[in-house]
């Protein structure tokens, strides 16, 4: 622009970008999953690894009850996982045909080992804890379950992360983090319900750390998302993580303030954190879902009268 036309109020205008794609029509396919059994099998997962974790160190400190407690939590939250997944899938025989291959590089594939692996530990030690009978085998059965809780808690993440979903891949780094401290909030939140007041110090510690590092991984994944992020803000999926992190700072604040004198307390603060964790999964999933349906999200902008291809 010269100095004659910038004296004379002309301005030079960028034709608006827009984001198109052929027809309308998504450029990649969005996930055929159905969001109460695989957002449920997220959450459920998430709830039985952390919760073998607790149990192993509610085992270890002398907190019988807790412990125990919380393997039978963890035998049913794996259990319904399980059922959620074969849900979707149609009919058990698929997931039993996800056992033929072993295949490293393959997440689905490695997490179908991994809770076929898992549910037999925690069924072991849910039934010894229960039963008295075999102490040594159930505390052997616990163990294993601790160790391959963390995994199974945070495995969904890199599952979803490895798509082409721009509000999933986008986060790739943050995920695992994310579902790893979820997983701890709601796995915190159970011990909180089930557990006597006088054994709850671990698990109210645990929600205090859960809920700040959740709050950060959220955040984190948002700025690394960009415009993305903006799935992660608005509809649905926005609601559900607002109130997300509503409830698990609130679930945290109050165990860590009342949880230890106030039976009644402890109760409302683990039904809080359970209530996020669930909100944390289903808001991802609800941002993953949206950000594959919208060509903004997936498609390079194109200035006004471009075609897609550029020409």
């Amino acid at each position: 622009m010269t100095r004659s036309r910038q004296r004379r109020g002309e301005q030079v205008v960028v034709p608006r970008a827009e984001f198109e794609s052929y027809y309308g029509r998504p450029i990649i396919h969005a996930p055929s999953w159905a969001a109460r059994d695989i957002a449920g099998y997220f959450f459920l997962g998430g709830l039985a690894g952390a919760g073998s974790v607790l149990a192993a160190g509610s085992h270890l400190t002398g907190r019988p009850r807790t412990a125990t407690a919380m393997k039978v939590s963890s035998l049913v939250a794996v259990s319904l996982s399980a059922a959620a997944l074969i849900h979707d899938l149609g009919r058990p025989g698929r997931f039993a045909n996800m056992l033929r291959v072993f295949k490293p590089t393959s997440p689905m594939s490695m997490g179908s080992w991994l809770l076929s692996a898992y549910g037999p530990a925690a069924g072991a030690a849910a039934l010894s804890a229960v039963t008295g009978r075999l102490p040594r085998a159930g505390a052997a059965a616990t163990a294993g379950a601790a160790l391959l809780g963390p995994a199974l808690a945070s495995y969904t993440a890199v599952l979803v992360a490895d798509t082409a979903v721009p509000a999933w891949h986008g986060a790739h780094r943050e995920l695992p983090y994310l579902f790893t401290a979820s997983a701890t909030a709601a796995a915190s939140g159970m011990a909180l319900i089930v557990a006597p007041s006088r054994e709850s110090g671990p698990a109210r510690f645990a929600a205090v750390l859960a809920a700040t590092a959740e709050s950060l991984a959220t955040e984190a994944a948002e700025r690394r998302l960009g415009m993305v992020a903006e799935t992660w803000r608005e509809r649905r999926a926005g609601a559900l993580m607002r109130s997300a992190r509503t409830l698990t700072l609130a679930g945290a604040a109050t165990a860590a303030l009342a949880g230890g004198r106030s039976r009644p307390a402890a109760v409302v603060g683990g039904l809080a954190l359970l209530a996020g964790s669930v909100c944390t999964r289903f808001g991802v999933f609800a941002a993953g879902i949206a950000s594959a349906e919208d060509p903004k999200y997936t498609v390079v902008p194109q200035q006004k009268g471009e075609r897609p291809d550029g020409h």
